[in-house]
C-alpha cells in the first residue's frame, strides 16, 4: 500500500448498513447493527486503490436507539481524532438512516475541522441482494479524498448524491432514493466513482460556529410539540413539568397550532422557556412575527430546530441572540 494514499477513518455506529436478515430477499424486519466495521470494510477491498482506510467501532445500534449522550461522545471523538492524527484526510460515520439527518446536523455545528466529515447509511441491509450499503460507503470514502469537499461542513452521501447536513432529510420509509433536500438540492453527485461539487453551503458550520461541546456533559432537554386538530395544553404542561428547558412547535402550515396549545406555549414563553416555531410541512421558511412571537426556525425542520436550540441553550437564553443563531446556522 502506498504511503501517499489519503488516510480515511470509518467510525461505525450501526444501522441498516450493518444489518442482517435471514434471507437475501428480505429487506424489512432485519436486525440493524449486526456487522462490525471490519466486516463492512472487508466487503469493499477496492477502496484500497484510492485510500488507506482504517475502521473504529463506535457503537452498533439502530439509529433510533441513539441519544444526545451518544452525539456528545461521538463529536468529542471526532474532534480528538482530527487533533491527534494530522494525516487524516477525512472521516466517515456509518449510521442508521432513521435519525441520520439529526446526527449529521448536530455534528455540523460542533465538529471543528475543515476536512470532510461524511455520514452514510443504507436502505437495504448488508445481507440483501443488491444492498446499497457497499457502494454508499465507497462513495463516502471517495468524497473524503476529494479536495473540493473541504470546507463544506458535514456531508451526507447516499444513492450517488451529496447533501449538506443542514438541508437533507429522509423522505420515504423504504426507497433507495429516500434522502432529499427539497428547497435547496444536492451539494453534488458521484458519477462512476468521481465526486463533483456544484455548490457550497452558505450557512455557518463546523469551525465557523460558536458551539464548543468539549466540556459539555449533558445537553439541555428540548422537546417537540406537534400541531394537530384539537391539540390542547396537556402535553405542553407535562413536558414543562418534567424539566424541558425549551420547546419546538412543529406546527401546521406556517407553524400554527390550536388556541389552547398556543396559549400554553405563550404562558411558558413569557415565563422564560424558549419556544421555537417550526413547521411540520417539510419545506418552507418560518419568519418572526412581531411584536411578540416565538423564535422563528427559518427553514429548519422541527427535529433540526430542536438540535440548534439544545446547543444554543448551552450558551444563552437570550431571545435575540438565539434568533440570530437560527438565521446563521
Amino acid at each position: 500500500m502506498s504511503d501517499t494514499l489519503p488516510h480515511v477513518r470509518v467510525l461505525a455506529t450501526g444501522g441498516t448498513i450493518a444489518g442482517h436478515a435471514a434471507s437475501p430477499l428480505q429487506t424489512m424486519g432485519y436486525k440493524a447493527g449486526q456487522l462490525k466495521v471490519s466486516e463492512l470494510l472487508a466487503n469493499i477491498p477496492q477502496v484500497g486503490q484510492f485510500a488507506h482506510v482504517t475502521g473504529e467501532q463506535f457503537a452498533n445500534l439502530p439509529s433510533s436507539d441513539l441519544t444526545p449522550a451518544h452525539w456528545l461522545t461521538l463529536a468529542k471523538r471526532i474532534n480528538a481524532l482530527f487533533a491527534e492524527e494530522d494525516d487524516l484526510a477525512g472521516l466517515v460515520i456509518t449510521h442508521g438512516t432513521d435519525t441520520l439527518e439529526e446526527t449529521a446536523y448536530f455534528l455540523s455545528l460542533v465538529v471543528k475541522t475543515e476536512k470532510p466529515v461524511v455520514v452514510v447509511g443504507a436502505m437495504r441491509p448488508a445481507s440483501a441482494l443488491s444492498s446499497d450499503g457497499p457502494m454508499n460507503l465507497v462513495n463516502a470514502i471517495r468524497v473524503c479524498t476529494c479536495e473540493a469537499a473541504r470546507g463544506l461542513g458535514v456531508l451526507v452521501v447516499m444513492n450517488d448524491e451529496i447533501y449538506a447536513a443542514r438541508e437533507v432529510t429522509k423522505a420515504n420509509t423504504n426507497r433507495l432514493d429516500t434522502f432529499r433536500a427539497y428547497d435547496f438540492g444536492t451539494v453534488g453527485t458521484i458519477d462512476n466513482g468521481y465526486p463533483e461539487i456544484y455548490y457550497r453551503p452558505t450557512r455557518l458550520h463546523t469551525v465557523q460556529t460558536e458551539f464548543d461541546v468539549s466540556q459539555v456533559q449533558e445537553l439541555p432537554r428540548v422537546d417537540i410539540i406537534l400541531g394537530y386538530v384539537g391539540a390542547d395544553a396537556l402535553l405542553v404542561n407535562a413536558l414543562l413539568g418534567i424539566g424541558a428547558t425549551g420547546l419546538v412547535l412543529a406546527g401546521a402550515g406556517a407553524g400554527h397550532i390550536s388556541p389552547p396549545a398556543e396559549d400554553a406555549l405563550r404562558v411558558a414563553y413569557d415565563a422564560g422557556t424558549i419556544v421555537v416555531r417550526a413547521s411540520r410541512t417539510g419545506t418552507g421558511r418560518i419568519l418572526p412575527q412581531p411584536p411578540r412571537d416565538f423564535i422563528a426556525a427559518d427553514s429548519l425542520s422541527p427535529q433540526k430546530a430542536r438540535i440548534l436550540l439544545m446547543l444554543a441553550l448551552t450558551i444563552t437564553q437570550d431571545h435575540t441572540r438565539i434568533q440570530e443563531m437560527f438565521f446563521k446556522y
